[in-house]
């Protein structure tokens, strides 16, 4: 666990980049730290492993002061990860990844081995190992760091916008690639971001901080968009969080339609439909066709819609929502967890779902979610 205690970083000429901050991040959880340009986000991140040092307070880990540690102790007990990844130009994947056993002196064999079962981890390729950073695209470089942070399986990491420097795609993989890592390692994590989606998609506990570095309100994802605590944090969030909230709500059972398929490559049937849902032999949707512009010849890749997503039949109402708009034929199209059609739903139904919901309820004694302590910080989060 990470305590912040007052916490206030005061520089050279009076400027104030935080200002009694008080916030903890639980153990094993992600706390992302968001707010706009000023605000005193890397800032706090980097006061936790005293690259800069509190003008006043204290930041403890696990109960221990770490003013009162050695700093190199610190820091190789730390994973640290920024935009750019910050990999050495002048040394192999493999050499990057290993840096911080080398230094704690682990023997070169545990080292090697232990950095190409991290480059696997990550979803690198094992020949990458001995390519350089600069033979690297942009998401595999951030991979890497986010391997090198992870080498010595420290208990901690910070993460200073990791994922801001590659384009929206790589950014949505990385994003995921970085859940499914913490789902399996459970680390206690510290990540700053400027985009509040991607604090809500990260986070088990979202921290919004105002410029000069006063905390605004922390809560949980689902409980920030349906109830921030004020106009800045409403305005911050962004006025679509009623729909984004949808993603944190699951959808109820809903009554699935029966929808027509044609197999990728074979004939379809005669139909008055303006929509046809392709499929492949396993029945995967694959893409939504027109039938007049197509004829009764086979079905090409070619002539395939691709625009609609797809929701789970488990997933959020936000997913099944987004299914039924994006589509073409405007019926949402729903799979099960093997990605095989069970049938699509319409907008309105999943809109009549919404409406006998329940949103999260506020609960003015639990700091986690938003209560009148977690605006002012004063409360320990559990």
């Amino acid at each position: 666990m990470i305590r912040f205690d007052a916490v206030t970083k005061q520089f050279p000429g009076g400027t104030v980049a935080v200002d009694e901050l008080t916030l903890t991040a639980p153990t094993g959880k992600i706390t992302v730290l968001v707010g706009p340009s000023g605000c005193g986000k890397t800032t706090s991140l980097r006061m936790v492993n005293r690259m800069i040092e509190p003008t006043r307070g204290t930041i403890t880990l696990d109960g221990q002061d770490t003013g009162r540690m050695n700093q190199a102790d610190l820091r190789r007990g730390m994973g640290y990860v920024i935009q750019h990844a910050g990999l050495f130009p002048h040394r192999t994947v493999l050499d990057n990844i290993g840096t911080v056993p080398r230094l704690l002196g682990w023997d070169k064999k545990k080292t090697r081995e232990t950095s190409r079962e991290l480059l696997e981890r990550v979803g690198l390729a094992p020949e990458l190992g001995e390519r350089y950073p600069a033979q690297l695209s942009g998401g595999q470089q951030q991979r890497v760091g986010v391997a090198r942070a992870l080498a010595a399986d420290p208990p901690v990491m910070l993460m200073d916008e990791p994922f801001s420097a590659v384009d929206p795609v790589v950014r949505e993989q990385l994003q995921d690639e970085f859940l499914r890592l913490q789902g399996e390692l459970g680390k206690t994590i510290i990540f700053v971001t400027h985009d509040i989606d991607e604090a809500i998609k990260l986070g088990d506990q979202v921290a919004v901080l105002r410029v000069g570095g006063r905390l605004a309100q922390v809560a949980e994802p689902a409980y920030l968009l349906a109830h921030p605590a004020d106009d800045f944090v409403a305005d911050f969030v962004g006025r679509d969080r009623g729909y984004r909230a949808l993603g944190f709500q699951e959808a109820p059972r809903l009554s699935l339609h029966f929808e027509p398929t044609v197999v990728l490559g074979e004939r379809p049937e005669p139909t008055d439909a303006a929509w046809l849902l392709v499929v492949d032999d396993d029945r995967h949707p694959l893409g939504w066709v027109e039938p007049r512009r197509i004829g009764d010849r086979p079905v090409a890749e070619a002539a395939l819609h691709r625009g609609g997503t797809v929701a789970r039949e488990h997933g959020s109402l936000r997913a099944a929502l987004d299914a039924a708009l994006s589509a073409p034929s405007r019926r949402g199209v729903v799979v099960d967890d093997g990605g095989v059609l069970c049938g699509t739903v319409l907008a309105h139904e999943v809109l009549n779902a919404i409406e006998t919901t329940e949103r999260p309820q506020r609960d003015e004694s639990d700091p986690v979610h938003g209560g009148a302590a977690a605006v002012r910080g004063e409360e320990d989060a559990p």
